[in-house]
């Protein structure tokens, strides 16, 4: 098949580079199961290409004024939705995600996010403060070399989150996709380059952790953002702690989504079916403890259930599917091995739960009812294709449930009482919430967790902060005096 072949395996300094004595790593096509690529794992040569390149770059390249960098990411930003069909076409290829949802909700983000932070550049000022006959000002500075860690449900989305912010603040970038989506981030990486950014701007280096340990405990890297799960941020949290560097953790979530008997119920079931089976279930943010007050429960199982039995699954690449493959067998086995333990464990199967006897890695979305705070599938983040719905009677009775996990990524609430719907979701320990609405995250607003899902913002104003700090220059304007 081999029909997504990059020209290389690495974008460095400019351009595609390739050192074929590195591991193998095939990209398989998540619909067919075929190999469609093949990329080599980055040696060390090519990692010290990276980052020399990155760090020769970021003095001249914080040298320009903020509004020319932010020209070359609006430039890119315009080309990437110029190339919109083909961005997405790949996306789908590198994720197996269906093609209806990669045309509106991954190039695109990724334009969003690269065109809002261009936006900014004008912005990134500091303030003057008078003292008397003294005075001082504050400067925003970059931090230097940044290593994004990319993760694989959202390669384009989350390489541009990282590399948009970062940039506009005079950092230059290696980025380091997953190895089970390597394909993406070299995309934005050319298109970069195109739109006049220079060499060594942005990097894209291939490999798993290995590679990205070398990259977290290089000394002439400042900052390290990851996305990834929560076991892998504690790893990447205590490496970049031991150097003091900067780091912004996005990590995984265990969400809450609550539905009073109030609720829009249509809706209610819309925010599930997207909180859940949007991109086969793989999305950090995901509302997967559906809690439904218990007068409402039966009538909302059945509303769900005949419109998940709606789903069109099928090849990705069609545009009439709306639910895809796992993007790897490795995540499909996990999520098969939950729907087990979902069983075993007496939670009610009321919709799928089997894989589909077809190439590719498919499982039906899969709904629980009867799901008790203690069981596994309550308690784990499966990260596929599992709802779990949960009973509850009282607001105070369902705010201690749902707090009641390590994680604290997102949450929502639908309910048309909105003193309520505001006061439940303040006692919601989750960094991003929704109100009778879910998982949208425009870049206008930060995005993030709190507790065990992270720390650190990404996206709006509040990721400038994250990707530079404030100098203080003190400005004395009278002779000092000293007491001898």
């Amino acid at each position: 098949m081999m029909q997504a072949q990059p020209t290389a395996s690495h974008y460095v300094n400019g351009a595609y580079l390739e050192d074929a004595t590195g591991a193998s790593l095939p990209v398989i096509f998540p619909g067919t199961g075929e190999e469609i690529a093949q990329v080599h794992e980055a040696t060390p040569a090519v990692i010290e290409a990276a980052l020399a390149a990155a760090k020769a770059a970021q003095g001249p390249w914080a040298a320009l004024m903020p509004v020319e960098r932010g020209r070359i990411l609006r430039r890119a930003a315009d080309i990437i939705r110029a190339r919109n069909r083909e961005l997405s076409e790949l996306e789908t290829l590198d994720t197996g995600k269906p093609i209806s949802e990669t045309l509106v909700a991954d190039a695109t983000s990724a334009a969003d996010a690269l065109e809002y932070f261009g936006g900014l550049a004008g912005t990134l000022t500091g303030e003057h403060v008078p003292l008397g006959s003294d005075w001082a000002y504050t400067m925003r500075v970059p931090l230097g070399v940044c290593v994004g860690l990319g993760a694989w449900n959202y390669p384009t989305q989350v390489a541009a989150w990282k590399a948009a912010p970062a940039l506009v603040c005079g950092n230059t970038m290696v980025f380091k996709p997953s190895e089970q989506t390597p394909l993406c981030a070299l995309k934005l990486a050319e298109i970069l380059t195109e739109a006049g950014a220079p060499p060594g701007v942005f990097n894209v280096i291939q490999g798993a952790g290995t590679v990205g340990r070398a990259l977290v405990e290089d000394a002439r890297v400042a900052k390290v953002s990851l996305t990834g799960s929560a076991e892998t941020g504690k790893k990447v949290y205590a490496g970049a702690a031991a150097q003091m560097k900067h780091v912004t953790m996005e990590l995984g979530g265990k969400s809450p989504l609550i539905i009073f008997a109030d609720a829009d119920l249509d809706s209610a079931v819309s925010a599930a079916i997207n909180a859940n089976f949007f991109s086969t279930g793989q999305v950090c943010s995901n509302g997967t403890r559906v809690f439904v007050q218990r007068e409402v429960k039966a009538e909302f199982l059945s509303r769900l259930v005949a419109r998940v039995a709606k789903a069109t699954i099928g090849d990705p690449r069609d545009e009439a599917t709306n639910l895809g493959p796992m993007t790897s067998a490795e995540q499909l086995a996990i999520t098969c091995s939950y729907i087990e333990k979902g069983k075993a464990e007496g939670a009610r199967l009321v919709h799928g739960g089997r894989r589909l006897d077809r190439p590719g890695w498919f499982v039906e979305p899969t709904i629980f009812a009867d799901v008790t705070d203690e069981m596994t599938i309550a308690r784990d983040e499966i990260f596929g294709p599992v709802m779990s719905v949960l009973d509850f009677d009282t607001e105070d009775e369902v705010i201690a449930r749902a707090n009641a996990t390590d994680l604290g990524l997102s949450g929502a609430v639908f309910t048309r009482d909105l003193v309520r719907a505001h006061r439940v979701i303040h006692a919601i320990e989750a960094g991003t919430v929704w109100i009778n609405q879910y998982n949208l995250t425009p870049v206008e607003l930060p995005f993030g967790g709190i507790k065990g899902s992270g720390l650190g913002r990404e996206n709006s104003r509040a990721a400038i902060e994250a990707y530079s700090q404030l100098k203080t220059v003190y400005v004395g304007m009278t002779p000092v005096e000293a007491a001898y």
